[in-house]
């Protein structure tokens, strides 16, 4: 057991998030994604049972977002067509802004299958057991000063 250190966050994702360096994104993944054939050449980090705002939410608490691009926190754009509401996006918008100075202007959409071809070359994906659709985000690793 470590002080200071949120309790979900496993020894092996610790891990994980020590070994990122500044630049390299990070996935968390709701429950749809494919996260084993999108991330299966990488580090796919099992969390099932639990959501993305307190995954997070602890992390956030100990990994910097990266100060030298516009949007280091990405969110899975709606398919043109798809009438599905996101109010999880206002979860996360919420969590964001008590963790970044740069409040919301620090997120920005990807479509849907450009957010899949970063998460090819993303650092780790953490499969989560979120149910919210388009509940996926990424985020960019910044230093620690």
């Amino acid at each position: 057991m470590l002080k200071g250190i949120p309790a979900i966050l496993s020894p092996e994702l610790l891990k994980v998030l020590c070994e990122m360096g500044h630049g390299d994104r990070l996935v968390i993944a709701d429950g749809n994604f494919p996260a084993q054939s999108i991330g299966g050449n990488g580090i796919v980090i099992r969390c099932d049972g639990h959501g993305v705002p307190e995954l997070l939410d602890a992390i956030l608490k100990v990994l910097p977002l990266d100060v030298y691009v516009e949007k280091a926190v990405h969110l899975m754009e709606v398919v043109p067509g798809d009438k599905v509401e996101t109010p999880i996006w206002d979860i996360y918008k919420k969590i964001v802004v008590t963790h970044d100075e740069r409040e919301v202007k620090t997120i920005g959409y990807l479509e849907r299958f450009e957010f899949y071809e970063q998460a090819r070359t993303a650092y780790a994906i953490i499969a989560t057991g979120e149910k919210a659709l388009y509940g996926n985000i990424q985020l960019q690793k910044g230093v620690v000063v």
